[in-house]
């Protein structure tokens, strides 16, 4: 039963995105509602037989690996993300779904330090939680970017508005090879890291080159410099905070160096003070519609029931 409940809901969701949505030709003689079988394997890297045999409900193993590529491919989001590797029987490798549980304390301490950016990050860089600064350091509105793309070192090597920020951009994504390396060694084999590291060798040439150097490096505090897209360049020293004895989660902060750069912080927080209020306008405006069309609903219905509608 499980098994067509995966081939069923692997369809519909196949059907319902268009190749204009995945980058893909539409063609004169497209039949299939959608995306064809083989194009969903071709986009996840993935033998169309393999593919058509799971739709099909056949007694297949299916890796976590190809789980997230097929869950990146269908374009899921978090709830149909979760409802599929609960289907297939697996545990989603990603940030997204295995989250270190940050506590309502630790969400208050980084508003707090607003405006100083700061975020909360694991072992393996995946961004867990941040405040408002952080969310637009280093591009627009982080807010924008899926829970699953939210690392830093896949950010660093495939994200352009990301890497644009980046000054010594090269050295940088360098350093931050090394040190995923080192990372690496106390979690070999474990699917989240294999699912990473898969994803950034696949779509990052410089990522692959950068670690075939087989270079390691440990973590440390320094002086980083950003070009942020509000505020213009910004200068802070990186430093983190653990909040556990085994190198694990660390609350990753970045005060300004300097009073220039204080005062550019000051202003991207008032930037997105400034966005969150009108985001809540607008969600306030489209609530008060919504209440508004209830209202007359009912006020139809009791007039209705008095027999003068």
């Amino acid at each position: 039963m499980r098994r067509h409940e995966l081939a069923t809901f692997l369809r519909s969701r196949r059907e319902r995105i268009t190749p204009e949505q995945v980058q893909l030709p539409r063609g004169r003689r497209r039949r299939t509602p959608g995306l064809r079988r083989e194009e969903v394997a071709q986009l996840s890297a993935v033998g169309v037989t393999w593919y058509t045999w799971l739709e099909q409900a056949r007694d297949i193993q299916v890796s976590e690996q190809v789980l997230d590529a097929l869950a990146r491919t269908l374009l899921l989001d978090t709830s149909e993300r979760a409802h599929l590797f609960q289907l297939a029987g697996a545990v989603d490798p990603t940030p997204a779904a295995q989250c270190a549980v940050i506590t309502p304390a630790l969400r208050r301490i980084l508003t707090e330090l607003e405006p100083v950016p700061a975020c909360i990050q694991n072992s393996r860089y995946d961004i867990l939680a941040y405040n408002r600064t952080y969310a637009r350091l280093m591009m627009r509105d982080l807010d924008t970017v899926p829970p699953a793309d939210r690392n830093c070192v896949l950010l660093a090597y495939t994200n352009a508005e990301w890497r644009a920020s980046i000054v010594l951009l090269d050295e940088t994504t360098r350093l931050m090879a090394a040190k995923l390396r080192a990372s690496m060694a106390g979690h070999l084999g474990e699917p989240a890291w294999k699912t990473l590291l898969k994803r950034l060798r696949a779509e990052s040439a410089a990522f692959r080159e950068n670690w075939d150097r087989y270079e390691v490096a440990a973590t440390r505090g320094k002086t980083k410099q950003f070009v942020n897209p509000y505020v213009g360049l910004v200068t802070v020293d990186h430093t983190d905070l653990w909040l556990a004895p085994d190198l694990g989660a660390r609350m990753v902060t970045y005060p300004p160096q300097d009073e220039e750069s204080r005062e550019r912080l000051e202003r991207l927080h008032a930037i997105a003070l400034e966005a969150e209020g009108a985001r809540g306008a607008e969600a306030g405006t489209e609530t008060d519609g919504r209440d508004q069309g209830r209202d007359r609903v009912a006020a139809w219905s009791r007039a209705e029931a008095a027999g003068v509608a």
